[in-house]
């Protein structure tokens, strides 16, 4: 498990920052026109798993969330067919 980003070459040189929070969740900062766009990308757990796990996951999206710069541009990515993947793919 775990995230991360796939660019393009020629966005790559308007990569800032980027930082891996957790086996989950990890974010870029990517240099605009007018300002900075960050992307978050997000692995969250399946139905199946527990609610305690649920939870601290979308705990920390809105902990590091909130420690973003405030005006910037936010970009949410997330796993949606974490629980759909078997039955979409497998026809």
């Amino acid at each position: 498990m775990g995230t991360g980003f796939f660019l393009h070459h020629r966005i790559v040189s308007a990569v800032k920052r980027v930082d891996f929070v957790s086996d989950r969740m990890s974010y870029t900062v990517l240099r605009g026109c007018w300002c900075n766009i960050i992307v978050l990308n997000v692995h969250a757990p399946s139905e199946e798993k527990s609610d305690d796990s649920k939870d601290r996951v979308y705990e920390e999206l809105e902990q590091v969330f909130y420690l973003l710069p405030k005006y910037r541009t936010k970009i949410l990515l997330r796993d949606f067919i974490a629980k759909l993947g078997e039955r979409i793919f497998s026809n």
